[in-house]
């Protein structure tokens, strides 16, 4: 405890989450003292300033929509793709930056040199494309980016919605594009009640 620091009977602390699941809550209720949860809108909602798209795309194909996704990008914006592993992530990077994309990735085997490289890359717009695993995007802010990509869902929505809040940040707009099959039917209703929650469209073969 700092010289500085109030001591614990006066202390206030504050915690903030885009979500905020209830095992964490009932863990911040059991450890913080006369323990207030205040909420802007409905706990793990997505904000409307984010235009949400779902695209039906088999595995085998999501390159190559992918490659027609960024064709069609207006110069200028930074552009996040997600994918579920670390291996996932370097190939995606290596084969955007064979199509002429440059393209850079960062997860969790990356030091910390390298993170802050390809961060440091992306933020600039020298490599405006930026492919992620979840864990290593947990947190940035980054105010440039104007397009999110699940190249691969996540199964968890509290992922989707903290994946999506990378855009469309301090007022901004942005686009979140999902590539979606059958192996994410497990998030169905919940990614439908999302987007009706943020008056977003939900394509008639989802629902």
């Amino acid at each position: 405890q700092g010289e500085d620091m109030p001591g614990v009977l006066e202390r206030q602390t504050l915690m903030f989450s885009a979500t905020f699941p209830r095992d964490i809550q009932l863990l911040a209720k059991d450890f913080l003292k006369e323990y207030i949860f205040l909420s802007v809108g409905r706990v793990g909602s997505t904000s409307e300033n984010i235009t949400q798209k779902i695209e039906y795309v088999e595995d085998q194909d999501k390159r190559s929509v992918l490659l027609d996704i960024l064709h069609s990008e207006p110069k200028g914006g930074l552009t996040l793709v997600f994918v579920e592993t670390k291996r996932m992530a370097d190939m995606l990077s290596e084969y955007l930056m064979t199509n002429r994309f440059p393209a850079t990735s960062i997860h969790g085997d990356r030091t910390q040199r390298e993170r802050e490289l390809a961060l440091s890359t992306f933020r600039s717009g020298r490599t405006p494309i930026m492919v992620a695993t979840a864990v290593a995007a947990r947190g940035l802010d980054i105010p440039n980016v104007t397009h999110v990509v699940n190249y691969d869902l996540p199964s968890d929505i509290d992922d989707y919605v903290h994946r999506i809040g990378r855009t469309g940040r301090a007022g901004n707009v942005g686009t979140s594009t999902a590539f979606f099959n059958r192996g994410n039917k497990n998030i169905v209703r919940e990614l439908i009640g999302l987007l009706r929650e943020a008056n977003q469209e939900v394509p008639a073969w989802l629902d």
